[in-house]
């Protein structure tokens, strides 16, 4: 069964192509690869992000407040109508993410964010999340806002599930054709050679990630996919927000 609630701390940082090549070859000594890596190669995932007419949701999470929440519907490569896809609800609150989701079928998704109104419960489905989300739904009117895929190699500790490495890259947007289904086209949000390493942990990183911070000089950025796509939108130009 998938983890339908995650309590963590992410944090964000760029990496050249070269970078990555090292970073993946020195982890595997303390890291396994994602069972969707196992053959070495990415996974994508694709995302419809949900916000307001007036893009409410975005424009406070671009001014870095204390408390931001995002709500998404979330595949793995270009889901069909019946197939299994993730509704998802993320706070974060002084640094840490709270994440809930339930499966459902992009079908029932699609009608449950279309209408409000909770889908017959299903054996896969987590039914007090879709509560919370259809409270969501009923207090913000929210709309299909922009797509974003990417295509990333992910990494558990060895025996430790708790710590986690993601890296992304390829990240493609379009704001026409906002249905999972549509394909994973899109306009690419970043240079070729940027890829975005995420570390995921919900205690201390371990030292030996600590060291390669510092040998390789990796500090944090406070970069937001959405939110980069969007400030291009108003602002245009490459600048990563």
């Amino acid at each position: 069964m998938s983890i339908e609630v995650f309590n963590r701390y992410e944090k964000k940082y760029f990496v050249t192509t070269s970078v990555l090549s090292e970073l993946r070859q020195r982890i595997a000594k303390y890291m396994d690869a994602d069972k969707y890596n196992k053959d070495g190669k990415m996974y994508s995932i694709c995302n419809i992000y949900y916000d307001t007419a007036d893009n409410d949701i975005v424009t406070r999470s671009i001014q870095k407040p204390v408390y931001k929440e995002k709500l998404r519907l979330r595949g793995y490569g270009v889901p069909s109508i019946d197939d299994e896809v993730f509704l998802e609800f993320k706070k974060k609150y002084n640094g840490l993410v709270n994440k809930r989701r339930s499966s459902l079928s992009l079908r029932e998704a699609k009608d449950m964010l279309h209408t409000g109104q909770m889908p017959s419960i299903k054996p896969y489905m987590n039914e007090q999340i879709l509560k919370e989300i259809c409270y969501e739904l009923s207090r913000i009117d929210y709309i299909p806002a922009l797509y974003i895929a990417y295509d990333r190699f992910a990494y558990f500790e060895k025996n430790n599930g708790d710590f986690r490495l993601t890296f992304d890259t390829n990240v493609r947007t379009r704001r026409e054709d906002l249905s999972l289904e549509m394909g994973d086209k899109g306009n690419p949000l970043f240079p070729e050679d940027v890829w975005i390493m995420e570390m995921k942990a919900t205690n201390a990183v371990p030292l030996w990630f600590a060291r390669l911070l510092s040998e390789y000089r990796l500090y944090p950025v406070s970069v937001s996919k959405y939110g980069t796509e969007f400030t291009r939108q108003l602002k245009g130009g490459m600048a990563y927000v």
